[in-house]
C-alpha cells in the first residue's frame, strides 16, 4: 500500500507539472504592477497635472516625459502624451483596478478627450481603451495615421493552442456609437463591441524595407454584451492556416486590410506597415505574436463612451 501510494503521488506531482508546463503567463499579465506618471498639461489648457499608467514594474515617474517600456514588460496601453506645437496634454483610458477576486486587474474604457484653450472646447477625440504587445512612439505630435505611432507585435516562434485570460465587459445603453476624430464628431450607425485577440504572423522584410506577413494562426473574439461578472479562464482557441475554411470563421477574423495596417520598424529604423498578404500554412512558424484587448472594436477614432472592458491574468496555453 505504500508502495502505491509513493507511486500514485509521484503520478499526481508530474501531472500537475505537465500542467503547470502547459500554460505560460504573458509578462505583467497579471497586472500587479503598474507605472504611474504624473504629466503636467501646458497651461493653456488648464496646466493640471494627469495621471496616466503604463504596464510595467511599480513606479513613478513626475514630468512630461517620453514613455518607453519598462522592466522588460511587453505591454503598451493606448495612454499616450502628446506634444503638439510645444502644447502637452495626456490621455488615458486603461486604468489598473481591483479584482473582487483579490490583486490589481486591467481596466480599459472608451472616453471622449477634449482640449479646452482659452475656456473654449475646440476639439474632441473619441480613445478605446488597448493594451497591446508591443510600443508606442511618444510624443504623439498629431492626429492622422494613429497606426503608424504603434509598433503591434512582438519577436516570437511557438505555436500555442490558445490565449486564456479573465475578463468583464459593461456595455452602456441608450449610448450611441460616434466617431470624433478632433475636428469633427458625428454620430454612426450600429453598435460597437469589446475585442480581444491573438494573432501569429510570419513577417519578411524585401530590400527596400517594405515589411510583409503572412497570416499562421488566428484566436479572436468580439463581446457585443455586458457580462454578469468576471467570466473566468476563458480561452480563446488559436487557429492555424487559412481561417476563412473553418466552420467559426467571421469576417473580422480575416487578413488585415491594407488601409487598417499596422506598424513595425524594419532594419533600417524605419516604421513601415505590415502588409498581410495571404494565410500561411497550418504548419508554419510565426516569427511574430500580436495580442490586444481593447474597449472598441471599430477603427481608429470611433466607438461606444462609456463601453468598459476589464481583463486579468492574460496566459497562452499549449
Amino acid at each position: 500500500m505504500k508502495r502505491y501510494i509513493a507511486f500514485l503521488t509521484g503520478v499526481l506531482c508530474a501531472a500537475s507539472s505537465i500542467n503547470a508546463a502547459d500554460v505560460e503567463p504573458i509578462k505583467y499579465g497579471n497586472f500587479e504592477n503598474w507605472v504611474t506618471r504624473n504629466i503636467p498639461e501646458s497651461r493653456v489648457l488648464g496646466g493640471k497635472t494627469r495621471q496616466v499608467y503604463e504596464i510595467a514594474p511599480n513606479k513613478v515617474i513626475d514630468g512630461a516625459e517620453a514613455y518607453h517600456n519598462m522592466g522588460g514588460s511587453p505591454w503598451a496601453t493606448s495612454n499616450v502624451m502628446a506634444n503638439v506645437m510645444g502644447i502637452i496634454k495626456a490621455s488615458n483610458t486603461v486604468f489598473p483596478d481591483n479584482n473582487p477576486a483579490g490583486g490589481r486587474c486591467c481596466k480599459l474604457c472608451t472616453m471622449i478627450e477634449q482640449v479646452k484653450v482659452l475656456g473654449v472646447v475646440n476639439l474632441k477625440v473619441l480613445v478605446a481603451g488597448s493594451i497591446y504587445l508591443g510600443y508606442n512612439i511618444e510624443p504623439i505630435r498629431n492626429t492622422s495615421s494613429p497606426y503608424s505611432k504603434m509598433e503591434m507585435g512582438v519577436p516570437f516562434t511557438r505555436r500555442p493552442k490558445a490565449l486564456r485570460f479573465d475578463y468583464r465587459v459593461e456595455i452602456p445603453q441608450g449610448v450611441e456609437r460616434i466617431r470624433a476624430t478632433g475636428t469633427s464628431t458625428k454620430q454612426l450607425p450600429g453598435v460597437d463591441n469589446a475585442e480581444v485577440y491573438i494573432l501569429l504572423q510570419r513577417r519578411w522584410e524585401d530590400s527596400d524595407g517594405n515589411i510583409y506577413a503572412k497570416r499562421v494562426g488566428t484566436g479572436r473574439e468580439r463581446y457585443a454584451s455586458s457580462t454578469p461578472g468576471w467570466i473566468l479562464k476563458h480561452d480563446i482557441p488559436v487557429y492555424y492556416g487559412d481561417m476563412t475554411l473553418h466552420k467559426d470563421y467571421k469576417d473580422y477574423m480575416g487578413l488585415i486590410p491594407e488601409s487598417r495596417c499596422y506598424y513595425a520598424k524594419n532594419s533600417k529604423g524605419k516604421m513601415v506597415p505590415v502588409k498581410e498578404v495571404g494565410w500561411d500554412s497550418p504548419d508554419a512558424t510565426p516569427t511574430h505574436m500580436l495580442v490586444m484587448a481593447s474597449s472598441g472594436c471599430g477603427v481608429a477614432y470611433e466607438g461606444t463612451p462609456g463601453m468598459t472592458l476589464w481583463v486579468d491574468n492574460i496566459e497562452l496555453i499549449y
